[in-house]
């Protein structure tokens, strides 16, 4: 599949080279004010790059030239904020505790002035560092559990509301031609990530800038992971991996988990034979849980027009709330990262779409800020063999604990107390 807001997602996926920026060939803003340079990230899906150029062409207060970024993106940014030839306004997945602490980018906690509430916190968090905002969140991701009500059915399977539930249905749905759950053919580990801790009532980071699982749930939790794949419950080496609802789609699989933009395809394969589900949560503190992103606009501190930026980023992330919506819903299917345009979007009123829209306000989680990729790195290696390897969960967190302790002790080192 194509890049798409998916990717910021994909839970440790691997930093590419460098690539060569491309020139600039944004259909300037009409305004008359000064001259302002907008990168995004190069989406799949389709009509995405003509509707940003035309936002930015009908902004009256400046002159808005729009750059689409193929390639690794994360680092294109990174290298053009250390110069005076990058944007004035871009698109972040993040941003990071770099970009803060050196001052690569500005303060945008005042355009929220009487709308902040209205942001979804899940993803409003990760934005947010020592009680100020650095960027505004444009749109929602998440992932679901997708299931076939028909196979359910037959097997006399209810959709399952707890991990131990979520294990033994995966079990009894399996048979020669249908595994019960596909969770990516490395049976999970990428995809996964953190969800399964926070469904057993734990963080990855707590808010006061803790380690958030050094806790014996997180173990006894994990291991049941491994139980799916020893029970022979999990698809592997399905033709397309999860982000992808093709095994679904196929019979190979009776549950999928998956992102929200497949569900039109869903919809339209199966019609009212499936459902969705937030993961099952696991343990006495346990909830049901879904991880969501979302990209967000920022400004660059070394832009010669800071105040025109912010005003820009304003006037389209915070005021043009139907530019909003269009971003969302007309090119793939995403949420607006406003609750209150989320609820009223017809898209979402009903049916899975609407319980998708619950599952994010009610149990959506973001990856926080303070989570490097150092301890990624850690935790989904353990994660992997845990689950394929059946390594014991608790020595495995033990190390993993002893990594991410050194990564929160380096990154909280003068940080301020919000």
């Amino acid at each position: 599949m194509t890049i798409s807001r998916r990717n910021l997602l994909a839970v440790g996926a691997g930093a590419g080279l460098l690539t060569a920026c491309g020139s600039n060939t944004g259909r300037g803003g009409g305004g008359s004010g000064p001259q302002l340079s907008q990168w995004y990230h190069q989406y799949g899906e389709p009509g995405t790059e003509q509707a940003v150029r035309r936002y930015a062409a009908g902004y009256r207060k400046a002159h808005v030239s729009v750059q689409w970024r193929p390639g690794n993106y994360d680092q294109q940014t990174a290298a053009a904020l250390l110069t005076d030839s990058g944007p004035d306004v871009f698109e972040v997945n993040g941003p990071t505790l770099d970009q803060i602490r050196s001052g690569q980018i500005l303060d945008l906690t005042e355009l929220l002035d009487g709308v902040k509430d209205d942001f979804n916190p899940a993803v409003l968090a990760p934005k947010t560092y020592d009680g100020k905002v650095w960027a505004i969140p444009q749109t929602i991701d998440m992932q679901l559990l997708y299931y076939r009500k028909s196979l359910l059915r037959a097997a006399g399977v209810e959709p399952p509301t707890t991990l131990d539930a979520l294990v033994d249905a995966a079990r009894r749905l399996t048979d020669r031609k249908t595994k019960g759950l596909f969770l990516g053919n490395d049976g999970g580990a990428g995809v996964l990530g953190g969800t399964p801790l926070y469904a057993a009532g734990l963080q990855l980071v707590t808010d006061g800038g803790e380690i958030g699982f050094d806790d014996p749930a997180a173990a006894r939790t994990l291991g049941k992971l491994h139980r799916l794949y020893a029970d022979e419950s999990l698809l592997l080496g399905a033709p397309s991996d999860w982000s992808d609802p093709s095994a679904l789609l196929q019979g190979l699989t009776a549950m999928q988990w998956s992102g929200l933009w497949a569900l039109p395809q869903v919809q339209k394969e199966l019609g009212d034979d499936f459902g969705v589900l937030p993961f099952p949560g696991d343990g006495d503190h346990g909830r049901p849980t879904v991880p969501v992103g979302a990209y967000g606009a920022a400004v660059s501190a070394r832009s010669g027009h800071e105040e025109a930026a912010k005003e820009y980023v304003k006037w389209l992330w915070v005021e043009r709330t139907d530019h909003q919506q269009d971003f969302a819903l007309s090119y793939g299917f995403h949420i607006p990262a406003r609750i209150s345009l989320a609820e009223k979007a017809t898209r979402l009123r009903e049916g899975p779409a609407a319980d998708a829209v619950r599952f994010t306000t009610e149990h959506g989680y973001a990856q926080p800020l303070l989570w490097t990729p150092a301890s990624q790195t850690a935790y989904q290696d353990a994660l992997s063999r845990i689950i394929r390897n059946g390594a014991g969960p608790e020595g495995e967190l033990r190390a993993v604990v002893r990594k991410v302790r050194a990564e929160l002790d380096r990154v909280n080192t003068g940080r301020k107390t919000p």
